[in-house]
């Protein structure tokens, strides 16, 4: 008893840690993004009269309407796209006989190594050769193909720790290889699809260099794009550049809470087989 009590502590104490490690920034920016602005960070102390102007003032100075519409439009262009092709591919690559399926796999696994920055240099002269730099297609496009190994990765772990006696199931039934897949497969993997959506979502959302890199209208980049122009015209006034950082982190902080029982489903699913 002693010692299950001990590790009871333990766990708690270790969370909280945790927990105050990720939340004690985001509070020490919203009481600077509610002092006045152009005055010093003052931490966590709560301003004696909060100015709730300066989040409109940094929506305004900064463009966020034109950001967020286009980090949407982005968003809708990578995310459906990337999953649903990963999705195909793992399912092929788990539970079919694909020639050179193994090899495939490598290549794939190969690509998760390779960092943007590393790309960035021939992304930039290919898509100038195709007409396509200064256009939102020339961040969707790329970020289609450096996602696609991650979530080939993840969703050909989970298909493979599906039930077998389920697709012979369905296979005395009369089933093919699409109903199995769209029947039975598909509705089993909706934690992991959902959690694969939240994180290229995230991953799209805070997309910085590809758009600073690749378009040269701010109108055109991610939220996170634009913040950097944000920053460099607002840089000495802390106050407001936090306003804008909080705005802009906003949707992702609500997208996850919305997915994130599904997020947690998935993984414990995978800890489980």
């Amino acid at each position: 008893m002693r010692t299950s009590t001990a590790q009871r502590v333990t766990r708690t104490g270790i969370l909280l840690a945790l927990m105050l490690f990720a939340i004690v920034p985001l509070l020490s920016m919203f009481t600077t993004a509610l002092a006045e602005p152009g005055s010093p960070p003052q931490g966590l102390s709560w301003p004696a009269h909060p100015h709730w102007r300066n989040f409109l003032d940094a929506w305004n100075s900064a463009n966020l309407l034109a950001l967020f519409r286009s980090s949407a439009l982005i968003v809708l262009g990578v995310v459906p796209a990337t999953v649903a092709m990963a999705t195909a591919a793992g399912y092929a690559l788990a539970q079919l006989k694909v020639p050179g399926g193994k090899a495939i796999y490598t290549v794939l696994i190969v690509g998760l190594t390779l960092p943007v920055e590393a790309l960035i240099t021939p992304l930039y002269y290919d898509l100038r050769s195709m007409g396509l730099l200064g256009t939102r297609p020339a961040i969707v496009l790329p970020l289609i193909g450096l996602l696609m190994p991650f979530g080939v990765f993840w969703m050909r772990a989970h298909f493979l720790g599906a039930e077998t006696a389920l697709t012979e199931a369905a296979k005395i039934d009369g089933a093919g290889t699409w109903q199995i897949f769209r029947r039975v497969h598909l509705p089993l993997a909706t934690p992991a699809l959902s959690a694969l959506s939240v994180l290229f979502f995230l991953a799209t959302w805070n997309q910085y260099l590809l758009p600073l890199v690749l378009v040269d209208d701010p109108a055109k980049r991610t939220v996170a794009g634009g913040l950097g122009a944000f920053q460099g015209q607002y840089g000495t006034d802390i106050v407001l550049l936090c306003a804008g950082s909080l705005l802009i982190i906003l949707p992702s902080l609500v997208i996850f809470l919305v997915f994130q029982r599904n997020f947690v489903k998935a993984l414990l699913q995978g800890a489980v087989k």
